[in-house]
């Protein structure tokens, strides 16, 4: 089966304490055969900019160890007790597996100092047949990204209200801390 894309998602949190929901989450899309976590890490950065990471759900104990990180293996993360990632194949391709500094993404630096991340990294095998469907077109990818709901007002698809209600939704944990 081909691999579908793969997206990294940074979610930032206020404080620790956020895996639960996340968690519960993270297995229910785990059932589902439309999107696939390859990996999840939830990580806590102190007052001094100090890191504690640990995988957070879906992956088991036998899975995370087998997978290593590939989180932390994009990213440039060495995680304690991890194994190191697998090289990638010789042959057409060889190097292929390296990270390019400009497609190298600081996403531990955006962390802010005193608060938490999860750090979820997703393949979306929904988009397998759309994918292979534009690269026989001769397509190829160009930008991505999440379009705000204060966005989605102006054309139509979302209220003003509930956009409001989406921002303060997604920002509650910042005014509890």
């Amino acid at each position: 089966m081909p691999i579908g894309p793969v997206q990294l998602i940074a979610l930032g949190f206020a404080r620790p304490g956020f895996q639960g929901r996340v968690a519960a989450e993270l297995e229910r899309l785990r059932g589902q055969d439309a999107v696939r976590v390859l990996d999840a890490l939830a990580v806590f950065k102190d007052a001094g900019g100090g890191l504690e990471v640990e995988h957070l759900g879906p992956l088991s104990r036998d899975e995370a160890a087998e997978a290593g990180s590939r989180i932390g293996a994009l990213i440039g993360l060495d995680i304690e007790g991890d194994a190191p990632p697998v090289p990638p194949p010789a042959g057409p391709g060889a190097g292929a597996g390296k990270i390019l500094a400009e497609d190298a993404w600081d996403v531990l630096e955006e962390i802010p100092h005193d608060s938490a991340a999860a750090l979820l990294l997703l393949e979306h095998h929904w988009a397998v047949p759309l994918r292979d469907a534009i690269a026989r077109e001769g397509g190829h990818h160009i930008s991505d990204g999440f379009v705000s709901p204060f966005a989605l007002v102006a054309i139509g698809l979302h209220t003003a209200e509930e956009a409001a209600r989406l921002h303060r939704l997604e920002n509650a944990g910042e005014n509890s801390a």
